[in-house]
């Protein structure tokens, strides 16, 4: 009896650390969990409130008119303004200066899609009055959305099918909706929809995508030299979320190196003016199966692997539902 004592008490022994280091383990997961949502929720939030403030001031009556529904003005400094107040009342800083400076420091870039082109809101370097370094928001020049096709000829396209070309033969320029002024204008790309709209997506959507690595990458630059190790990276983005961005004129934000635990919270955040906001379902590889959950009612501690827009497209991807009960929900 005594010599079976003595084996449980050893056994206990042996075991308690792992129960001990498992359940902190648990606790820490679950807490990062909570402040995954918390942080998910901060930010669509912050980037819906922007997208409402990038057209309430700047479209001026002018929302209810049919041809104007995409041709919106837009004010993209009340915008970002915005973004930056709500994160500020959901992180409790709002009358703490120091707390919005480090709020802003995990924001390195926010998009503003535009009608006829685009706005990069983006951290730059400037020397101070005392002579010290600091990073800084600053804008980007309006970038429109350019292409040059094999001839010479140039397109200033939208977000629609109002394009304005320059024929490079005579220099004439022509302006309106695609199929108003293909007859007239006598440009290949304009005879054909289906490849005008391809040509015009790619010089929407290459850019953009070129300049957020670049203005992250300069980010990246900046926080070595002031003793950052993480580096940030563009967060994967669909390529069905990208044409979403750019279905209307909108906000793209993004939040990286946040921390979060022992982990680092990155994510982006698009807004549309529209204020119909999409769900986003994640997906996930969980032992070796496919498995997807809404943001809004299940969370995930396991690496997103792709993003969707709807039920049917991550399901057509090899993707089953992940039951919330058994995984987190909400």
């Amino acid at each position: 009896m005594k010599i079976t004592t003595n084996l449980t008490l050893v056994f206990v022994l042996i075991l308690l650390p792992y129960f001990i280091i498992n359940n902190i383990n648990v606790t820490h997961n679950r807490q990062n969990v909570i402040l995954e949502t918390r942080y998910n929720h901060a930010m669509d939030t912050a980037t819906q409130d922007a997208a409402k403030a990038l057209i309430i001031n700047g479209s001026q009556g002018a929302e209810s008119q049919y041809e104007f529904q995409k041709r919106l003005r837009i004010n993209k400094e009340e915008a970002v303004q915005t973004f930056f107040n709500s994160l500020y009342l959901n992180f409790d800083v709002f009358d703490n200066s120091a707390g919005q400076g480090v709020i802003n420091s995990y924001v390195p870039v926010i998009l503003i899609v535009g009608y006829d082109g685009y706005y990069v809101y983006y951290m730059d370097e400037f020397t101070n009055a005392t002579g010290e370094k600091e990073l800084k928001h600053v804008w980007s020049p309006k970038k429109p959305y350019a292409h040059s096709d094999q001839n010479g000829n140039t397109f200033g396209f939208t977000l629609d099918d109002f394009v304005t070309v320059n024929r490079n033969t005579d220099q004439q320029w022509f302006e309106g909706f695609r199929g108003e002024i293909a007859g007239t204008a006598s440009i290949p790309l304009l005879n054909d929809a289906s490849t005008f709209d391809q040509v015009r997506r790619a010089s929407i959507v290459n850019p953009i995508q070129k300049d957020l690595e670049h203005y992250i990458n300069m980010y990246n630059n900046f926080a070595k030299r002031n003793g950052v190790a993480y580096t940030f990276t563009l967060p994967l983005i669909s390529q069905e979320e990208w044409n979403n961005t750019i279905n209307d004129v909108g906000v793209l934000s993004f939040v990286q190196g946040m921390p979060m635990g022992e982990k680092y919270y990155n994510n982006y955040a698009l807004g549309g003016s529209r204020v119909v906001k999409k769900p986003i379902y994640n997906g996930i590889i969980a032992n070796g199966r496919k498995y997807y959950y809404s943001r809004n009612s299940c969370t995930s501690s396991f690496t997103t692997e792709e993003v969707f827009s709807s039920e049917k497209d991550a399901a057509s991807n090899g993707y089953i539902p992940l039951d919330c009960t058994v995984g987190n929900r909400n």
